[in-house]
Parts: structure tokens; C-alpha cells; sequence
């Protein structure tokens, strides 16, 4: 059994320490009233009820209980000088809030930290000055730019404000960057001018600049489109075409139109191959100021092409995408394992969902590369068109999602465009505190509501003001504007060209204890519908308001999800099926120990797709279908008519000790669970490959004990 300290270190539980800080406080009372066996006796009822929690406990919840247990004996001013204590030593630590917790990072034995991002890796030295620079930030958010009241309850866990790490600087969430106009009309990096490429491979290679100085400019993910470098196989094309016919002019060769035709795309697949290797590579190799590769998104939709010559091409950079994509990459032991990015986006469109459509072979490729990598995911264009005003397009990173808008000329408009961040709110916080009450379900959770409302209007006006000279490549050099030097962003925060989300967690939890069923069940069902309606119609009068585009937004909480539970057992103790895990539900999705079928769950959540408007993306739990492609097809062509976004999570792993390659396990070892290669019970995670589906993206780094519980519960749905 560990408790973890304040700085977010974990050691092992010492009831000797209870001991000694009891025996203390009742020597320094004026008249000592505890015995030595009373306060073993306490020690051992502290150490008792902490192993019944079944996890990690924190020192304040344990200095809880001691003071509660003193009580108890009706030793009073014990207790008092216990308290006593208490504050003194909280004085003393708050005088500075942020060394304890850099020198335990640095150090390596904060687990909150170490497993906070599951696609860094918080041994190396950039991912510790991130992480540094982020404990910084956080502390100067806390005690100076945050109003009290946001602290308190991002403390409590009733909200979380996401990305406090770099709340202190002048950054926004994710983007859609506008890879078009960077490429046709040239852009700067590095104070360079970059003119318009005249090769596919050239055009990668600037592709992945841009991306990596994109990535060090914001906080959250980014998304490109395959069709924004599809214009550029035609250049080659030609370039190629032009050489061939000069090489045969050379070597006296006589070659006819068909023959030329011929070798030019037999070296034009090269060149696509080529380029598509630079992304794939770079962008895993490549390290931002984050401490980590981009956090890329590549968009694949044909009807992005422009004419029915490009759409071909595209074609041809998509097939090339999920080829080399299917071959997974070699780690530094030659093994070939599942990268976690980019993350892929495949469009299900009517020419290539259909057998005898033109671009199926496309989609069986997908499928195989989705048994094999967990990638692709899918957007259906059918149902994406029914809901965004007859458009589809990227969500930014892994599911942040845009309003539609359109410029002065009455065009829509996708790329350029931005989110300026995220607070989300505890759904289940919000039941448990009304006690099961309707009436005051509705009045805390609007109380609440206002509580986000206010902390995203503290994201809003860090951005306010912003100059485009603190990201030059953002603001001044096209991936999201064309602005002036000196030039605030302003304009772009304003009258929905940039989005502002209400994330939201628990629904499942929150239904089940107001109603006391699951909210796939017909009962409850109303109900979830009913607080999804609440919150949007909180952001539209929001919006009215203030002509800031607001909407709500399934949110990952990848480590937020342990973060909540533990505030919830703190607050509310354990209550079944609500309490209970070390973790709580993302969004609006279906419990992962509920059994449903894949085909019901995907159709059951489309619903709340729908009212998630600034962003939602659900998943299926499937068994290693490498050999079964048809029922992965089955599954897709499903998507494709029933719902926006949808993934399929399969397992991918290896151990190097023993070669193994299949599915890690998750064993429990003295409380804390811990990742098992069945084959050699190899525990040793330098040497486990190790891939999950985390919420959206995919994380190879590991998770926190509630994601790890989390992705241990899984069901399988197919």
C-alpha cells in the first residue's frame, strides 16, 4: 500500500509515522490523555481503513482521519494541537508552492507527473523541461492569474481547468492548420522564406517544418489534410515526365507516349513513397518544445480534391499513408511496433464504402491497417454532412471539433481556424451533491455551469491582446493567419472563426446516480438527453452574450478521469457504481464494463454525438481482427450510416525480454496494478512496447493507476 505525498511522489504506507506524529501532539499537550496503546490502536484503524480504499491514499486524507480518530477518543486539545501542527507546517510549504514537486520530477518519483502524459516520456531531459517550465506556470496560474474560486474547484475536482501548465504564456488549445495556403503561396520559418515546393517530396519535407513549428507554438493537437499535398503529385508529374523524355533524347532511345507515361508513374510512385516516408518518420522522431512529437491528426477525404485528376492522386497519397502505415515502424531493439502518431482520419464516403465503388480498395486497406495499427479512424461524410450545415471536415487533434462559419464572401471555412481552450465540468460531482435531489440537480449544476463559464472567459482574456509576433508562424505566416507585425489576434477570438469548449465528464455516472440506471437504459435515457440539452443551452446564451463561439466537448481526461475519482471518494466516499473505480467515465460514452454489442453501442452513442457540437468521438472494444477484415468492414460500413466519428481499439504489443507479440496483460501486485508480459511475467516497462487506445489518440508511455484500471475493465463489443 503507497501514499502519495504533496508533491506527487508515492512511497510506502508507515503506520510508525501516524505513531510518531500522535505520540508528539499528546506529549505537547498541557495534559496527556491518549496511552500508547490508543494510539497504536488508532494507527492500525487509519492503516486498515486505507487498505480497504483499495488505493493510493493522499497524506491529507490520511491527516483527515488521524484528526477524526483523536476526536473520537474525546482527547480534544490533542487534536487541537494536532490542527495546529498541521497549519504551521502548511504555512511553511506554501511559501514556496512549486520546488518539492520539480525536484521530485526531476528526481523521477512523482507517479502523478510521471504518468500524467501517456506520449511523454518523463525521463528524458526536454520532457523534463517542459514539465518543469509546466509546475512554473501552474503555480503562477494558482496563486496569481486564476481567481480563487476556479482554484478551489479545479482543487476539489468539481471542474478542471486543462492545461494550467501553459495557461501562464499567450497559447491556445489546437487548430486546423492551413497547410493550402503555407504551401501555394509560401510561408516563413525560422525568419526563412519558404517558397511553393516543386516536387510531392519537397512539399513533405516543408509539411513536417510547418507541423513541427506549429506544435511548439500551442498545447493541444493539430490537423492537416492529404488533400492540401495532393496538387503537388501533379508537379512532380510533370517534372518526372520532362526528365524521362530528356533521358531518352540522350541515350537515343525511341519512346512512345504510352511508354513515357509508363515510366514516369512507375517514378512517380517513388517519389509519393519517398514523401510519405519524410512525414511518417519525421513527424515520430521529431521532438517540439513540449517534450514530445507533434500531436498530429492527418485528414484523408477525397472529396477534398478539386477535380477528378487530383481526386486520383489523393488516392494514391492515401494508399501510400496506410501502407507504410500497416508496416508499423522498428523500435531501438528492431522489433516493429504500433506508433501512436500521427493519428489517421479515413472518410467513408459513396466512393469507397460500397463493393463496387471506385475507391473501395482504399477502404479494404484501411480495414486492415485498423486490425493491425488501430488506425485509421473514421468519419462518416453522410452523417458529418447531416450535422455541420452539409460539410465535412477535420476535427482538430483528436476530437475538438469547429462550428461552421463562413468569411465575407459567403465561404465556408475549416482551415485557419482555431480552439482557445477547455474547462470541464464533474457530471458526477453535481449528482452527488444535490443527494439525489432534481430539483437541486439543476440549480448546483447550473451554479457549476457559471463556474466553467467564468474560467473559460480567464482563457478567453489570456488570449485577448495576444500579438502576432509571439508566434509568427501562427499568426503572420498562414498555418492560421495572415496578420501583421504588432497585430493582436483579436478578431480571430471573436464571432465563431475560433471555438471555446465546455468540456464535460461522468454522464454515465451522473445518470446512474439520479436515477439509478444506466443511462442506456430507456428509463435513464431522457434524463442523459436532458443534461446534454442543459449544457448546450447554456453555451448558446453564452454565446449570445458575448459573440465568443461556445460548445461543449467530450472531453479525453486522460489523467483528469483518476484525478475526479479520487475528489469523488474524498467527498462522497464510495457508493457502488458510482464511486467506486479509479476512474470515471469519458463524456457521454457507455461504461466499459457494460456489455453491449458494437453495433448498439455505436448506434446508442450517435445520439449524444450530436448534441456534443464542439467535439465527441466513440470507439469499439474489438479482439485481434487481422483475420476476420469482413467484420472490420461490417463495422465501417455501419459507421458510415450510423454515426459521425468512430473508432475500433485493438491490441498491438511486444516484450522485448522474450519476443512476444499480442496482448500485455495488467496484473494487480499489493494494491497497485502493474503491466505483465504473459509469456516471461516481464515487468521491467523500458522493455514493454505497449499501445492503447487512451481516450482518442493512442498513448504508448503508460497511464496513471485509474487510466490503467480503466483500460483493464474494458469489454470486448464484437
Amino acid at each position: 500500500m503507497r501514499i502519495i505525498k504533496r508533491n506527487g511522489s508515492e512511497v510506502e504506507f508507515d503506520s510508525a509515522k501516524i505513531v510518531a506524529a500522535i505520540t508528539k501532539a499528546n506529549d505537547a499537550a498541557a495534559q496527556p490523555m491518549l496511552t500508547k496503546e490508543q494510539i497504536n490502536e488508532i494507527a492500525d484503524y487509519i492503516e486498515y481503513k486505507c487498505r480497504k480504499m483499495n488505493r493510493s491514499v493522499s497524506v491529507e486524507e490520511v491527516q483527515d482521519m488521524v484528526e477524526n480518530q483523536i476526536m473520537a477518543t474525546g482527547a480534544f486539545d490533542i487534536a487541537r494541537g494536532y490542527v495546529r501542527y498541521r497549519f504551521t507546517r502548511s504555512l511553511v510549504r506554501k511559501s514556496n508552492t512549486t520546488d518539492d514537486r520539480i525536484l521530485s520530477l526531476i528526481e523521477c518519483n512523482n507517479e502523478e507527473v510521471l504518468q500524467e502524459n501517456s506520449n511523454k516520456d518523463p525521463i528524458v531531459n526536454s520532457v523534463q523541461r517542459d514539465y518543469m517550465a509546466g509546475e512554473v506556470s501552474k503555480d503562477i496560474s494558482k496563486r496569481l492569474l486564476l481567481p480563487p474560486e476556479i482554484v478551489k474547484a479545479d482543487a476539489e475536482g468539481i471542474i478542471h481547468f486543462h492545461d494550467s501548465d501553459y495557461f501562464a504564456q499567450h497559447m491556445h488549445n489546437c487548430d486546423l492548420v492551413n497547410l493550402e495556403d503555407m504551401l501555394q503561396n509560401g510561408t516563413v520559418i525560422s525568419e526563412t522564406m519558404i517558397e511553393k515546393p516543386h516536387s510531392f517530396s519537397t512539399a513533405c519535407n516543408i509539411a513536417t517544418q510547418i507541423i513541427a513549428q506549429v506544435a511548439s507554438n500551442q498545447y493541444g493537437g493539430q490537423s492537416v489534410s492529404l488533400a492540401h499535398l495532393a496538387p503537388f503529385v501533379q508537379v512532380s508529374r510533370e517534372k518526372i515526365r520532362k526528365e524521362v523524355i530528356e533521358e531518352a533524347k540522350e541515350l537515343g532511345a525511341e519512346m512512345n507516349l504510352v511508354k513515357i507515361a509508363s515510366v514516369t508513374e512507375k517514378r512517380l510512385r517513388k517519389e509519393v513513397e519517398k514523401g510519405i516516408q519524410t512525414i511518417q518518420y519525421q513527424v515520430i522522431t521529431l521532438m517540439t518544445t513540449n517534450g514530445q512529437a507533434p500531436f498530429l491528426t492527418i485528414f484523408m477525404y477525397l472529396n477534398e480534391a478539386k477535380n477528378e485528376q487530383e481526386k486520383k492522386d489523393l488516392a494514391l497519397i492515401i494508399e501510400e499513408m496506410l501502407a507504410q502505415r500497416y508496416l508499423g515502424v522498428k523500435n531501438e531493439a528492431g522489433a516493429v511496433i504500433t506508433p501512436a502518431f500521427p493519428k489517421l482520419i479515413y472518410v467513408l464516403e459513396e466512393d469507397n464504402i460500397h463493393e463496387d465503388s471506385p475507391y473501395y480498395y482504399l477502404t479494404e486497406l484501411a480495414a486492415k491497417c485498423t486490425a493491425k495499427r488501430m488506425v485509421p479512424d473514421y468519419i462518416s461524410e453522410k452523417k458529418m454532412k447531416e450535422l455541420k450545415e452539409g460539410n465535412c471536415f477535420p476535427v482538430m487533434g483528436c476530437r475538438s471539433a469547429l462550428n461552421p462559419w463562413k468569411d465575407e464572401n459567403g465561404n465556408y471555412k475549416f482551415y485557419g481556424r482555431f480552439n482557445q481552450g477547455v474547462v470541464t465540468i464533474n457530471l458526477v460531482d453535481v449528482a452527488l451533491s444535490s443527494g439525489g435531489d432534481y430539483d437541486k440537480f439543476w440549480k448546483i449544476f447550473d451554479e457549476r455551469l457559471e463556474l466553467c463559464h467564468k474560467a473559460l472567459m480567464c482563457r478567453h482574456e489570456r488570449l485577448k491582446g495576444t500579438l502576432s509576433d509571439s508566434a509568427p508562424i501562427l499568426w503572420q505566416f498562414g498555418a492560421l493567419a495572415r496578420l501583421k507585425k504588432g497585430e493582436p489576434i483579436d478578431k480571430l477570438l471573436y464571432g465563431g472563426y475560433s471555438t471555446i469548449s465546455l468540456g464535460y465528464a461522468g454522464l454515465c455516472e451522473c445518470v446512474r446516480y439520479m436515477t439509478g440506471f444506466s443511462h442506456t437504459n430507456p428509463k435513464a435515457t431522457p434524463f442523459a438527453i436532458r443534461v446534454m440539452q442543459h449544457m448546450n443551452e447554456a453555451c448558446k446564451q453564452w454565446t449570445s452574450e458575448s459573440n465568443i463561439f461556445f460548445s461543449i466537448y467530450g472531453s479525453p481526461i486522460e489523467s483528469t478521469t483518476y484525478k475526479f475519482a479520487k475528489c469523488l471518494q474524498r467527498r462522497f466516499g464510495i457508493i457502488k457504481g458510482v464511486t467506486d473505480k479509479k476512474y470515471i467515465t469519458n463524456s457521454y460514452h457507455v461504461h466499459v464494463t457494460e456489455k453491449i454489442d458494437a453495433f448498439a453501442k455505436l448506434k446508442f452513442e450517435s445520439q449524444f454525438q450530436s448534441l456534443s457540437t464542439g467535439g465527441a468521438i466513440s470507439y469499439v472494444e474489438v479482439p485481434n481482427m487481422e483475420n476476420n477484415l469482413k467484420a472490420v468492414l461490417s463495422v465501417m460500413k455501419f459507421i458510415y450510416d450510423n454515426i459521425m466519428y468512430a473508432e475500433l481499439n485493438t491490441k498491438s504489443d511486444y516484450c522485448q525480454e522474450c519476443g512476444y507479440t499480442g496482448e500485455i496483460q495488467i496484473v494487480e501486485d499489493d494494491g497497485k496494478l502493474v503491466w505483465e508480459c504473459p509469456k516471461c511475467h516481464n515487468r521491467n516497462q523500458e522493455t514493454l512496447n505497449v499501445a492503447r487506445r487512451t481516450c482518442g489518440y493512442i498513448g504508448t508511455q503508460f497511464w496513471n493507476q485509474g487510466r490503467t484500471e480503466e483500460i483493464k475493465e474494458r469489454v470486448m463489443h464484437l
